[in-house]
This record gives structure tokens, sequence and C-alpha cells, in this order.
């Protein structure tokens, strides 16, 4: 290359393709690291099992509850949805934390909770349902889904729920009009509309006893069923918490295998890449406190005493300044979170092959290029945004050069497109430095969303080394 080009090119802000640039060994690495994120997708399917998943896995690295004198490995679980996990640098908490905050949970479909009934016209036993976050409505109908959650029981007992997963197990489905049928019902309409939300019921069961001649004898025999299986009633549906998942296991995508497809990605694959960044971490007592911040309820606003907006992590911050033998005031509690720098680490829209036109190039985010940084989410003039200041990006970007981590700046679709948002404002309006920082994904928010394995690796890379940044 000649010096003038060379000169250039130092000029000229480029991304750099991972499977062309990277090291043959860091590639390597990157298809070994998809391996057991498959597996955690597949085992990690509801807020709840994302928890118990990450508990089991800081208990095998001897982490304890804050509070625990003599530990530097701590972690909170907050009403089985939410959970903090630190470790303590050798510098005062109250200089700051380096947090990676990401939300676990993702859209699905609920079962409500007086959801049982016999259809007169089917005949047969189904579930009412309501969607919970952003979805197309129609991605789910005629789809294997498996039912997952808890079930408080009336002598006060838990009783968790996992159906369709296995093989001998089965699976429900919300059947969707064939199309020599659908002519009025559905094309007619627009595509928002096509699937009522008030038709999207589950089909349950279809027996009945030999000699049930009682009232609603469909019914009866799955409250048998049910009963006899679980020793539940009608009644304790009242007080459960049941979501209807794909019944689909993670899977390598791409004649090359250089993807994942898999539910649940958003945002999953973020608290994956943290938690596995700081588990990698822990080696050597860092000079910050790292902390990593699972959020719920992000798909629905962040709203609730287990999501973003609620009291938790600033909680746990102050049992961290407790736990370290610091003032826990509010004043020092305030000094703390605005001495901090946080990723708010969620993932953002890649361009899809099939649907360039609602993204600017330019400022977009592509597969293979790395973790994506966006100064601002969105929509809009930057409503609903943190919008990062200069001088942290700077730094943050300086963090990821140094450490040759592979990274690309994008942004949420064109101007005006649509848009989206991230819990960063609301760490933000605490006093922290936050820069939204997270994988590109296609089909957001789908029940098969698409992820590159050289942007999942990048990304861990990237909260790794700001996780350990002084």
């Amino acid at each position: 290359m000649k010096k003038s080009e060379t000169k250039k090119n130092a000029l000229v802000y480029e991304r750099k393709n991972f499977w062309k640039d990277a090291p043959a060994e860091e590639q390597k690495q990157a298809f070994a690291y998809a391996e057991p994120y498959k597996e955690f997708l597949n085992v990690a399917k509801t807020v709840r099992e994302t928890i118990a998943y990450t508990e089991n896995i800081l208990k095998k690295h001897k982490f304890s509850a804050v509070g625990k004198k003599g530990s530097n490995k701590v972690y909170t679980i907050f009403r089985g949805k939410t959970m903090a996990i630190a470790v303590l640098g050798s510098e005062p908490v109250c200089n700051g934390v380096n947090m990676v905050a990401a939300h676990i949970d993702a859209p699905r479909v609920d079962l409500k909770q007086n959801p049982l009934y016999e259809d007169s016209t089917s005949p047969l036993a189904c579930m009412r349902t309501h969607y919970y976050g952003g979805i197309k409505k129609y991605q789910w109908v005629s789809t294997p889904l498996a039912l997952h959650g808890i079930i408080i029981k009336s002598d006060g007992s838990k009783l968790l729920i996992s159906i369709g997963e296995k093989d001998s197990e089965p699976v429900f489905i919300i059947p969707d009009l064939l199309p020599h049928l659908a002519r009025k019902e559905q094309y007619a309409k627009n595509m928002a509309d096509a699937v009522d939300a008030s038709k999207m019921n589950l089909i349950f069961s279809g027996m009945q006893a030999p000699d049930g001649d009682e009232k609603e004898a469909i019914k009866a025999y799955a409250l048998k069923l049910l009963n006899d299986k679980y020793g539940i009633s009608e009644h304790d549906f009242l007080s459960a918490e049941l979501e209807l998942v794909p019944a689909i296991k993670a899977r390598d995508a791409g004649f090359d295998s250089s993807m994942v497809v898999g539910y649940g990605q958003d945002d999953r694959i973020c608290a994956y890449t943290g938690l596995t960044a700081m588990l990698d971490s822990i080696s050597a007592k860092p000079k910050r406190t790292m902390v990593i911040y699972f959020s719920d309820k992000e798909e629905v606003g962040s709203q609730g005493n287990t999501g973003a907006n609620s009291m938790f992590i600033k909680d746990f911050i102050g049992s961290l300044l407790a736990h370290n033998g610091e003032d826990a005031g509010s004043a020092n509690l305030r000094k703390t979170f605005m001495n901090s720098q946080i990723l708010s680490a969620d993932v953002t829209a890649a361009i899809d092959p099939n649907y360039p036109s609602v993204h600017e190039k330019q400022n977009a985010v592509l597969f293979n290029y790395g973790i994506g940084v966006s100064k601002f989410t969105g929509s809009g003039g930057k409503y609903g945004c943190n919008d990062a200041n200069a001088e942290f990006i700077a730094k943050v970007l300086g963090i990821f050069n140094q450490a040759k981590v592979f990274w690309q700046s994008g942004e949420l679709g064109k101007v005006d497109e649509g848009g989206g948002g991230t819990i960063a404002y609301i760490l933000a309006n605490l006093g922290a430095e936050v820069l939204d920082c997270g994988v590109g994904l296609m089909g957001m928010h789908s029940l098969y969303e698409l992820c590159s394995k050289a942007d999942l690796y990048s990304t861990y890379l990237g909260y790794k080394v700001f996780l350990q940044a002084k």
C-alpha cells in the first residue's frame, strides 16, 4: 500500500469485518463461545428461569449474598425477577462502579388469570391469552409453543411448570385461519389487525371422560387431568404466571454456521455476554467495582417493582456501600451513581437484506462488524433516549480500541422510521454516564431472532474490557 493511501485510511472511519480481519484463533473462540450460549437460550426462556440459571452459576463461582462478611463477590435477587451482581474493587465503591445493565424479559404470550373455557362451537377446551411486549401477532399462530411459569397453590406451595420442551411432551398451538376462508376475516385488514388478539386462544385439550355427562365435560376433564398431575384446581390459575414461548431450540444458522437463531436473544444475549464477561474477570481483584444488572419489564416500559424504574438498583448499590464499610446514606449513594459508568447492554437492529430501506447504512449496524455502539435510541427527535455524552463515548471507544475489540457505530433505523428504547435513560437519570452498547439482531421480537457469532463474541470481549477499565 502506498504511503499516501495509508495516511488517508488513518483519517477515515472504517469498520472492520471480524471474519476478514480477526486472527484465526479469535475466530475459533467465537465459534466455541456460541456453544454454551445456545444452551443458555434453551434453558432460560423466561425471566425466572434466567435468574435461576444465573444464581446456580454464581454459586459455583463462590458468590454470596450481599452483607456476608469477607466476600468480595456478591449478588442480590429481588422477587425472583431482577438481580444485580458485583465484584468489589480495590477502590471505594463511592468512586463509582463499572456496570453492564441488560434486561431479561422478552416478548411473549401470557395466559390470562382465568384462562380455561370450553368452546361450544369446536368443542374444545381452550385458554385465553394476552400478549406481552411488542410482538407481530401473526408470528405466534400455528407455531409450536411451550408453557412455562409458576403456580402458587392455595396452600402456599410453589409449582414450577414447563411443558413442551422435551420431545416426549406435547406442545400447544394457537391455530391460524386457513387461507381458503381468510379473504374477509384477514386479507381485507392491515397486517397489524389481521390476527385479532381476542382470538389468540390456545387449544388446550379435546378429550372428555367416557362416562362424563356433566356440563362442559371437556373442560371438566381438562381440570381433572391438571389435578391428577399437578394437584391444582381452576382457582390456582388466578395466582399463576404462565407464559407461552416458542418450543424451539437455539440452533446454528447459515451454511457456514456463523450465526445463531433462537428465541429471546433480545435481550438475553447481552445478559449472557455481560455475565460471562464478569465471571472471566474475577481472577484478579479489579480497581473499580464491577456490576452486572438484570432488569425485568423493559419490554412494557420498565415499570413495576422489578423494572429498572424501581428502587432495586439504587438499593443494591446502597447495600454494596454498606457491605464495603462505606457510608450508605443518600448523599453518598447519589455520589456513587454520578461517579459510575454504565453500558446499557441492549440489542439494536442490524440491516436486514430484505428491508434495507428502513435503515441509513452509514449509521446502521451490520452483521459481523462487532459490538454496536449507539449514542442514542428513542424515536422521532430522540424522544425517550439518553443521548450519551461525547466524553464518555470517546472513553468507551478508547477502551475497545486499546483491547482491539471489533466495534461499530449504529442507530436504530432511519430518522422518523420508527424507533425503540432501552433502560439507558433511567440509569442516566441517576447521574451516571451511560452508553447504549450491544449486539445487532435481525428479526428482533420474533420467535426466531438471528445474531452473528462474530458480534456475539465481540460483545463479550467489549463488556469484559469495559468492566475491567480503570
